[in-house]
Order: C-alpha cells, then sequence, then structure tokens
C-alpha cells in the first residue's frame, strides 16, 4: 500500500490520526505501518453505533442433539460413509490457532504450550497426532490448514517445521493468517500502540473462512475438491477432527453443518449452548442464558438446553460459499487496550477503556439452513486448556490425558 492510498482509506474511515508520527518514523517502521493499515478492516467501526441493536437475540427454542445411545446404532454406517468421504479427498481440517498463551504465563503461541510431565508434550503435537489417527485409519491423507495472526505466524511455521510437523506430511498443511480489527475507545477512535502499529487483534473466530478468502487458500479448497471443512480450536488437546462418524451423520442427516456437543456438567457450565433461533440453528453464549432457559426441561423431563458446543463444526464448503457475501454479525466487546497516548507513552490500563470487534464461529452456524448437534463423550474429547489452574486448565487436561492412556 501507497502512503497516498493508506491517507484515503484512512480518511475515508474518519481515521487520520493513525498518520500522526509518520514524518519521523524510519523507512522499515512506515513500511510496517502501511502493512498495517492495508491489512486493518477499518468498515467494523461503522457499528458502534448499532452495539445495542447487534446485542439483541430472536426468539430461542430448543434444538434436538443426536445423542450417544442414537449414534451407537448407525455407527458402521456413519463412519462408511465418513471414511469413504475422506478417502475421496473430500474433507479438510482448519485449526484455528491464532492466540498466545498469555493466560498460561507463556509469550508463546498456545499451541506450543507444553503440558507434559515426564517429556515435552504439546499442545500441537497432541491435535496433530489426534489427526493423523484417522489418516492411518483411512490410509488417506487430509489437508489440515491452520489459521495463525501477525502476532504468532512466524513462531508457528517455525516450531512446527522444527519438530517436522509431528510426523504429518507437510504438503498437506497450509497456513494462512487470521485478518485484524482495531481496537478503538468509545468513541470509535482508533488506538495506536506505538508510533507505527495500530492496536489490532484478531477479528474473532468467526474471521477464519473469509481469512482464508482473502489469502487465497479457498483456491486450494476449490482445486483439490474439498467439499466440507471441519473448524477446531487449538486448546482442546482431546478432540478429535475429521471424525469419520461425526462427517458420516452430517451427510446421511443431509444437514449443511455439524456441531461437536456435550452433555453440560452443570447448568451454569460455561459453554454455548445449542438452540433454534428464529427457527435456525443457532449458539447462545453461556453469558446470554437466563434461569428461564437455563431451568427449562424437554419432554424427558431432562434440561432442554442440555448440549453444549465444543468449537468443532462441520461446514458444507458449498453452503459456506453463501455466507461469504454477507456480513457477520459483529461482537463489540468491552476490553482492557493497551495504548500509547497523546505523548507517546506506553500506557496499560487497568480497567476497560474501548472496544474490541470480533466476529464468531456461531454466527455462522446460524447462517446455515439446518445443523446437527452431535454428542461425544466429554471425557473422552473435552479437555479444554483455558487457565493454568481450576476449571479447564492446565491441570485438568493432564488428568483426562492420563485416564485416556496419553503418555506426559
Amino acid at each position: 500500500m501507497t502512503y497516498q492510498e493508506a491517507c484515503k482509506k484512512l480518511e475515508e474511515a474518519g481515521q487520520f490520526h493513525v498518520l500522526k508520527h509518520y514524518d519521523s518514523l524510519t523507512e522499515k517502521q512506515k513500511k510496517n505501518l502501511l502493512a498495517d493499515i492495508e491489512l486493518t478492516d477499518f468498515t467494523v467501526l461503522s457499528y458502534l453505533e448499532k452495539r445495542e441493536e447487534l446485542m439483541k437475540k430472536g426468539v430461542i427454542t430448543p434444538l434436538a442433539a443426536m445423542e450417544i445411545s442414537e449414534i451407537e446404532k448407525s455407527r458402521d454406517w456413519f463412519e462408511e460413509l465418513g471414511y469413504r468421504a475422506i478417502r475421496q479427498g473430500k474433507v479438510g481440517t482448519v485449526l484455528l490457532a491464532g492466540g498466545m498463551g498469555t493466560r498460561l504465563g507463556s509469550e508463546e503461541p498456545k499451541g506450543m504450550y507444553d503440558i507434559g510431565l515426564t517429556k515435552p508434550v504439546y499442545i500441537f503435537e497432541r491435535i496433530l497426532s489426534n489427526l493423523l489417527d484417522v489418516v492411518r485409519k483411512a490410509s488417506a491423507w487430509i489437508h489440515l490448514f491452520i489459521m495463525t495472526s501477525d502476532k504468532n505466524h512466524d513462531a508457528t511455521v517455525a516450531f512446527l517445521a522444527a519438530h517436522d510437523y509431528f510426523g504429518y506430511k507437510p504438503g498437506y498443511i497450509h497456513f494462512f493468517r487470521q485478518e485484524m480489527a482495531p481496537a478503538s475507545d468509545y468513541s470509535g477512535r482508533v488506538y495506536m500502540e506505538g508510533p507505527d502499529k495500530i492496536a489490532n487483534s484478531p477479528n474473532g473466530n468467526g474471521g477464519w473462512y473469509s481469512s482464508m478468502a482473502n489469502g487465497k487458500i479457498l483456491e486450494i479448497v476449490k482445486n483439490r475438491g474439498i467439499e466440507w471443512l471441519n473448524v477446531f480450536a487449538v486448546d482442546n488437546v482431546l478432540q478429535r477432527m475429521a471424525d469419520p462418524c461425526f462427517v458420516g451423520a452430517t451427510i446421511a442427516r443431509g444437514c449443511s453443518c455439524g456441531a461437536k456437543v456435550v452433555k453440560k456438567n452443570a447448568p451454569d457450565e460455561k459453554v454455548g449452548v445449542m438452540c433454534l433461533e428464529d427457527g435456525r440453528p443457532s449458539i447462545v453464549e453461556y453469558y446470554d442464558l437466563t434461569d428461564e432457559l437455563m431451568n427449562a426441561k424437554n419432554e424427558k423431563g431432562e434440561p432442554a438446553y442440555y448440549f453444549g458446543a465444543i468449537l468443532n463444526y462441520l461446514f458444507e464448503v458449498r453452503a459456506l460459499e453463501e455466507t461469504i457475501s454477507r456480513k457477520l454479525p459483529l461482537h463489540i466487546v468491552e476490553k482492557k487496550i493497551p495504548y500509547m497516548d497523546d505523548n507517546g507513552n506506553f500506557v496499560k490500563p487497568d480497567k476497560p477503556n474501548g472496544y474490541k470487534y470480533e466476529t464468531l464461529v456461531l454466527d455462522m452456524v446460524h447462517m446455515m439452513d439446518s445443523c446437527l448437534p452431535f454428542e461425544v463423550d466429554r471425557h473422552y474429547e473435552f479437555a479444554p486448556i483455558k487457565n493454568m489452574t481450576g476449571i479447564d486448565s492446565v491441570e485438568t487436561a493432564r488428568v483426562l490425558c492420563q485416564e485416556n492412556g496419553i503418555e506426559l
């Protein structure tokens, strides 16, 4: 991007202050800032005045899941359909790995975190090992698309290469960077992290598909004849990807997407629950669950909103293509945003001072015509690592890994 192009883009967005220190920058800093401006989507700021409207939810009603007992009755058939699709090259996987291990006390990408006790066992290693299980059983390699961010791309690529991709075939691994969204003050004025750096952050886990499209990665999907993309997050070390049974069940039911779910271990567990919103598949985040929804019962006398989504989704590519032209709903979230003040001092606030702008993958589910909530055993497939200790932590994940026979 040229300086003139940057000026035009910033002027249209009302953010010309981004170039305030441009004349005093080194040539390298100027180049960095222009690249930053080019990658930043300033259009999200126009949604700030609609924040209250964006937060409104539609009419929520229950959506029944395909439970484990029902799955077992048709497992052989589902797996046959799934393995056939995998062997035909119709299934690809997408790992959302743009985050850092900050909450784990690490300055490295989260996937590089070592959960081992007697030897190194990295989060990336566990995920690739789980995917290799399917590759071996299917006798067919599966394309893995890894979404990084500006903050961790180089470190992630170098780490996986240094470890020979933990046995995965390099030709089937493709990296792409997540697009960034600016952080702003309460009036919509973009913060600066430094004289040559906009206070940017990844645009939420819903940005994966547009980031694939803008990074030309969808050309690989199209050229390889991939019809299904299994999207999952980096922090669940037990999850199963390209699961033939899950793939086959979604195909058999004729659904445009599937979502792996687990029975909640408590009404207030911090997982979003599957539901219908205005008659379309959706997910209600745990903080949006009212007491009425939390205590509602179905005809069996069980909780009506019982199944939590574990961020392991299967999307039909054809259905995704129809969503790329539509804007995902924006989530405007109040945050503590480090920034450079008008005097050039770096400030790390101790309370929220503005907004970050994110899209969420759960809104992609709501764009689909149909979704199959597919129950899995949480003891076997759900070991999220959000914290160092306590609930959903390194500690709990280690216990679950060991109970599943994984040597740490």
